[in-house]
């Protein structure tokens, strides 16, 4: 039988014309027994990662790196028998990328003209054309150039393949068969047609013949393919690929070289640093423990030849502390002392019990990987210093991978079949994402959609097959990879559709997959939150703080207090509907308190069933026990019940004898073996060990079970550890400083789970004045103003919708220091008529015109304008005012909040909600007893392990009132679940200490009543 190699191949990764996963592709070529498969995706190596890494499941099959090219009438493949053609390959896409902007490229002949290294496979367009191109590749690639053949069955299949013949005869050129591959299996061409539709924006039904006529675009069997072409045609292509010995395995990461002053080794320079770093942060000196760690650290990151990486992140934090930008190293630097040292991160190791073989180990073999958040709203700086430092050459952001998911396949996959926009539209907005106990298909079919339809099949078939399909690249939110040559000999770099954007063709899974290292440079509002409260504080005359200043005072009491009551409301971290509920069972009372209590609301600690014991335990209703006294020193500080992921790691190497590295290969093998099953191995090594080593099976059985539990939500101490450092400063800035951690936390929107009207209503919970917007007194943002001896919130210009920055910066830089003195007096500075009209709308003029009606009318009256008039400053009083509801309503339309009512106690007042108990009121009921309760959507939860429960915030002119909405009585009512923006429920009180909720019987979609106010609920999922 003859050999063959499918050297023209594009995966999805050719975004609307590959109908096949990189992986599937890999998968059958294997199967039909080929003796090598290229990924040729165009103008692209997007997706060869994903080929690279199911290949090595099948050895028998080699892989060719590869891609295509259009220019003109002229189509090219690419590929890389070495890694000079490799590299030169990645130079030509980069160049084209870069030339055009995101999703398109542009070709040039110079392009062509200057490839030295890579095999160039030729596909004649069968025009007469071919000619020219023919003997403008042949002046340029003779040596390496090849006519590619294929063969689609098709109407012109015949003379198509004489035009071929002759091109061969005539230019004496070397011959391969190709497939020109599309799809991995026939049965993929309906999908290959959707895709075809989407792209063009057009029904199927409407494309004809720019459909592909049949299914021979897919991969072939070898005895198929032997009828098709001739021996030496076939026998050409393995020859083709027997050249091509380049891997990605090959690739090898240089780290940058600057950031080491000239003269200096790195490893030298590195080793003072810390050293110095080691005095600011242990200034009583370092204990011989804690320099044991450090050289232990150093050891390892010299033999591994790490320094370079981090003193990159350690250049990048100095930039920040130079610039006043508030960081925070997390995650694995949270296990290193070394990152304390440095000023990483503020995380004592000392006071958290982390794995250091979790953050670099010699059997890891791959570089750490260091997440540093930097405030959301300056992080641009930071990354225009690693553009200005490393150039763009030499940096970009890792691609994020945009993926089909249920709404987006759906919509575009039933757009392709031609059905109905309105049916769209009506399916997707009742279609229930968080009902985990029926599938989707199912509840399409209860809203209507016949399942006996031939569309309709295939509108779920194709969209259950087009789920996971990349779409696009986009820019990671902070994964940067530097390098110290050009960053294209390495992946190509491409346009972002943000200004000022470059981003490689391969995203975080792919860097993992070849070990090279990604500087994540992450946002995090809560870091702008407290620097802005730190600054506000400064500037009404308080102390200068920093984090270190509050976590160095100690437990506060006082700040704990008010989380046990899960006073949260804007707190880092712990201000979740879950968090909330926990906070008075748990009763954080210190540090490490916190750190448990952000770990244990986790899926991980819930499905491993580690919660209620834990809880128990530390209520002193179950006796705490240890099998031994390694196992002792593991689990002591969470009370022998494993929360965290390092612990999991401890306990096989303390109990089951496994190594650093075999622990940390088991951490991997949690996080995916859902997916991979990959824990049977471990588990006979688990109990064998632990049995061994004199552990009874049945604590064996249950430490596996709870590997199990954690699956891939397993929440590590090291991130938990970072997290808990912010969640106890947000909480102590709130306690002591309320209104400028409210002002801050305004300021930094959008960040949270809470909207600013949330946001204020408990600032006014919290006897914190809030000021309305005003011409004569706001400032851009939101400040601080003192209302009688307290400090209060004054909401800023920014609140107002419609009103512009440009139009807010002209308002303030002609706002005289006493404010205007009328009304004519803010038109003379001719801002444009929307601008006055937002203005008017908000209430922020009410200063100059009294109420709304009265501005909108001397907004109206143009005679003022008018030379004679212009002085004249008489009034017209109206005969109307607003009313209070209407206030409110226009409140929301135009600042999304209202300090003047509340749109419930309003409705209360208008007779129209019925008996109902307000959120205040809950506490006093007894549990288990019937009560109505009505309010504002504001929030819909639905954690992945609460089996379709999905949990539901309403407000009233109380506060929140927490729903838990069974999946059965969503799906009962699911109009006025999905849709309702007043929700008024009937239900069971259920209470658990300080925690209340209403378990929800009857839900009533009180919408109708208000439908003029516009709130727009926080979902989370």
């Amino acid at each position: 039988m003859s050999t063959y190699a499918e050297l023209v191949c594009c995966s999805n990764f050719s975004f609307l014309e590959g109908a096949s996963h990189p992986e599937e592709l890999v998968a059958q070529a294997a199967a039909l027994g080929y003796q090598a498969l290229a990924i040729t995706d165009e103008c692209s190596v997007a997706g060869v990662v994903r080929a690279y890494q199911a290949q090595r499941d099948y050895p028998q099959l080699s892989l060719i790196i590869g891609s295509r090219f259009r220019l003109h009438a002229l189509d090219i493949v690419l590929l890389c028998p070495t890694q000079a053609a490799y590299q030169e390959l990645c130079r030509i896409i980069t160049n084209a990328r870069r030339r055009s902007h995101k999703g398109d490229y542009q070709l040039s002949e110079w392009d062509l003209m200057s490839i030295r290294h890579g095999l160039v496979l030729w596909l004649p367009s069968g025009a007469e054309s071919d000619h020219h191109w023919a003997t403008w590749l042949l002046r340029y690639h003779a040596e390496r150039l090849y006519l590619a053949v294929r063969r689609d069955l098709a109407e012109h299949d015949h003379p198509y393949l004489a035009h071929c013949r002759m091109l061969a005869s005539q230019y004496q050129l070397c011959v391969t068969a190709c497939g020109d591959v599309q799809m991995h299996h026939p049965e993929r061409l309906a999908l290959h047609h959707t895709l075809t539709a989407i792209w063009h924006r057009q029904p199927v039904a409407e494309l004809g013949q720019t459909l592909l006529p049949n299914a021979e675009r897919a991969l072939r069997p070898l005895s198929k393919l032997q009828t098709l072409f001739p021996p030496e045609w076939l026998a050409e292509s393995a020859k083709i690929a027997a050249q091509c010995q380049f891997s990605l395995a090959s690739l090898k990461y240089s780290y940058p070289k600057e950031v080491v002053p000239t003269g200096e080794s790195a490893m030298a320079y590195l080793r003072d640093a810390v050293k110095q770093g080691a005095q600011q942060r242990f200034p009583n000196g370092v204990s011989s423990d804690v320099g044991a760690i450090i050289e232990k650290e150093l050891a390892l990151i010299e033999a591994l030849d790490y320094p370079y990486y981090f003193l990159t992140i350690y250049d990048l934090v100095r930039f920040a502390q130079s610039r006043g930008i508030l960081y925070q190293g997390r995650g694995s630097a949270a296990n290193s002392v070394v990152c304390y040292c440095l000023g990483i991160t503020a995380v004592d190791p000392c006071k958290v019990d982390v794995l250091f073989e979790r953050f670099i180990s010699k059997e890891r073999d791959e570089p750490p990987d260091i997440d540093v958040d930097f405030e959301h709203q300056r992080r641009e700086e930071v990354i225009q210093y690693l553009y200005q430092k490393y150039g763009r050459e030499r940096t970009a952001l890792a691609a994020t991978v945009i993926r089909y998911r249920l709404k987006s396949a759906l919509r575009d996959v039933g757009k392709a079949l031609a059905i109905p926009a309105s049916q769209i539209d009506f399916f997707i907005q009742n279609l229930n994402r968080r009902d985990k106990t029926q599938s989707w298909t199912q509840q399409l079919q209860q809203l209507g959609l016949d399942p006996k339809s031939a569309k309709s099949q295939q509108w779920l078939s194709l969209t259950q097959t087009l789920i996971g399909f990349p779409r696009h690249l986009s820019q990671h939110v902070g994964g940067f990879v530097i390098a110290d040559g050009p960053l294209y000999e390495l992946v190509p770099v491409e346009n972002a559709a943000m200004a000022e954007r470059t981003v490689i063709q391969w995203d975080k899974d792919d860097l993992e997959t070849l070990h090279l290292m990604k500087v994540d440079v992450l946002a995090l509002g809560m870091l702008t939150a407290i620097r802005r409260t730190f600054d506000l504080i400064a500037q009404a005359g308080g102390p200068r703080l920093s984090l270190a200043a509050i976590t160095q005072q100690g437990d506060d009491p006082g700040v704990f207090a008010r989380i046990q009551h899960a006073d949260t409301v804007g707190v880092f971290q712990i201000e979740s509907r879950a968090q909330m509920s926990m906070l008075p069972r748990l009763k954080p009372a210190c540090y490490y308190d916190l750190v448990i209590q952000i770990a244990i609301v986790r899926p991980g600690p819930i499905q491993g069933d580690m919660v209620h014991p834990y809880l128990k335990r530390r209520d002193g209703e179950e006796v705490v026990s240890y099998p031994s006294k390694a196992v002792e020193q593991v689990l002591a500080r969470t009370l022998g019940v494993p929360i965290f992921q390092e612990q999991v790691i401890k306990l096989a190497m303390v109990a089951a004898g496994f190594s650093g590295g075999e622990a940390d290969q088991l951490r991997r093998a949690m996080a995916a073996w859902k997916k991979k099953g990959g824990l049977a191995p471990f588990r006979d090594k688990l109990i064998t060990g632990m049995t061994a080593r004199g552990y009874r099976a049945d604590f064996a059985e249950q430490l596996y079970r709870q590997i199990c539990g954690f699956g891939d939500y397993g929440f590590p101490e090291s991130h938990s550890a970072s997290f808990a450092v912010l969640a106890y400063v947000s909480a102590w800035l709130k306690h002591y400083y309320p209104a400028a951690f409210y002002t801050a936390l305004l300021n930094s929107q959008p960040m949270g789970f809470y909207s600013p009207s949330q946001l204020m209503q408990d600032a006014t919970r919290h006897q914190v004045p809030v000021l309305p917007v005003c011409v004569q007194h706001s400032g851009a943002d939101h400040c601080l103003e003192k209302v009688d001896d307290h400090w209060g919130v004054r909401l800023g210009l920014r609140l107002v919708k419609g009103l512009s920055a440009a139009a807010i910066d002209r308002l303030l830089v002609h706002r005289p220091e006493s404010g205007f003195a009328s009304l004519s007096a803010l038109q003379e500075i001719n801002l444009d008529h929307d601008a006055y009209q937002a203005l008017a709308s908000s209430g922020a003029l009410a200063a100059l015109t009294g109420n709304r009606y009265q501005a909108r009318w001397a907004l109206m009256d143009q005679q003022r304008q008018l030379p004679l008039l212009a002085t004249s400053d008489d009034e017209v009083v109206l005969p109307h005012s607003p009313s209070q509801w209407q206030n409110v309503i226009e409140d929301y339309a135009a600042l999304g909040l209202s300090l003047t009512d509340h749109p419930i106690r309003l409705m209360a007042q208008a007779g129209t909600l019925g008996r109902f108990t307000r959120g205040v009121e809950l506490s006093q009921c007894a549990p288990q007893s019937w009560v109505a309760v009505a309010g504002v959507v504001t929030g819909k939860q639905s954690p992945g392990t609460a089996s379709g429960v999905t949990f539901v915030t309403l407000e009233d002119d109380t506060g929140n009132i927490n729903v838990v909405v069974w999946a059965g009585t969503a799906r009962a009512q699911s109009r006025a679940f999905m849709q309702a923006t007043v929700l008024k429920v009937h239900g069971i009180v259920e209470r658990q200490g300080e925690v209340v909720h209403v378990i929800a019987g009857k839900l009533i979609d009180l919408t109708p009543k208000l439908t003029t106010l516009s709130v727009t609920s926080r979902e989370f999922r």
